[in-house]
């Protein structure tokens, strides 16, 4: 295998993964490290399943810094999923049901038309004509009476990405990082949730990581599924269902890569030197160009323009 013809492959999600972690999962694929099994038919009750869950969780933490009074739970439903778990876990933080979203793109208004089913939504800027920049904070208002403030990260789909973090005053402040996730250090403690799914930057589709702070366990509404519900998956140390056990087993093998690699300030400089040979091409092209103020170093939107015919 390891001879083989590797494709360039650009893919937003899932991504590429080191083909190390390949070449591990291959080896370990019928027989995990001699317990004569698989993990794809480990029970995720086993003491071999609960090593894996372990390890995944503290590289999570020790590759973030992740403080002590959050958890880190690992769930199934994708980003998509937490568009509704945030606002069945947090909307009722306050009487008022009711969330301030940032929308820079398609990922963000998604989540904010799904917070919908469960409160009010203030979208906190003026409608953006185009997704193709993020808007002045200065511009932004905030409702004192919101639970939480929500944005995405960056946006795959048109290629935002915030080069700040938001300052919301001492709201609750949620973020999906599910397409930048470890791509660069962050400070968890300035969030209330972090989410993302792993197979964008951090393993294989099926898997999304939920970082958590303590005192926001215990709001979820009444309606709020059990399995959305991160106080019992946190309580069940994400085991309340069967959690994708294959996915935590890579995604531990690609935090383990990130660790050796020399962490999220490494990956930051590595995304930064492989984005600009694109932009640079990109900006020479004489027919494609992009915002570089607000675009992303993971991913590369761009707009072709039409010569107007002669005849």
């Amino acid at each position: 295998m390891d001879s083989l013809m590797q494709v360039v492959n650009f893919g937003p999600g899932p991504a590429k993964l080191p083909r190390s972690v390949l070449l591990e999962v291959q080896k370990e694929l019928l027989d995990y490290k001699g317990v004569g099994i698989s993990v794809l038919e480990m029970s995720h009750r086993s003491s071999d399943f609960a090593k894996i869950i372990s390890n995944t969780e503290n590289l999570v933490r020790e590759l973030l810094a992740v403080p002590d009074n959050y958890k880190v739970i690992f769930v199934q439903g994708g980003g998509c999923g937490q568009f509704s778990a945030v606002p069945l876990n947090l909307i009722g933080l306050k009487a008022g049901r009711c969330a301030d979203y940032v929308v820079t793109g398609s990922w963000s208004a998604k989540a904010a038309e799904e917070a919908k089913k469960f409160g009010t939504v203030n979208i906190v800027h003026p409608k953006l004509g185009s997704y193709t920049k993020i808007p002045d904070p200065s511009t932004w208002n905030l409702s004192p009476d919101a639970s939480y403030v929500y944005y995405c990260a960056n946006e795959t789909v048109h290629g935002v990405e915030f080069d700040f973090i938001p300052d919301v005053k001492g709201a609750v402040l949620v973020c999906d990082m599910s397409s930048n996730f470890l791509s660069k250090p962050v400070d968890v403690s300035k969030f209330g949730v972090i989410f993302a799914g792993a197979q964008k930057n951090v393993g294989a589709a099926g898997v999304t990581v939920v970082i958590v702070r303590d005192d926001l366990l215990g709001f979820a509404l009444r309606e709020c599924p059990s399995v959305l519900d991160y106080k019992v998956q946190a309580g069940n140390n994400s085991l309340y269902n069967t959690p994708p056990c294959f996915s935590i087993y890579v995604m531990g093998l690609v935090l383990e890569w990130i660790k050796n690699n020399g962490g999220a300030a490494a990956m930051e400089k590595l995304s930064s030197t492989k984005s600009r040979m694109i932009y640079d091409i990109i900006d020479n092209s004489q027919g494609f160009y992009v915002k570089w103020h607000h675009s992303t170093a993971l991913g590369w939107p761009c707009a072709r323009t039409r010569k107007k015919s002669s005849s």
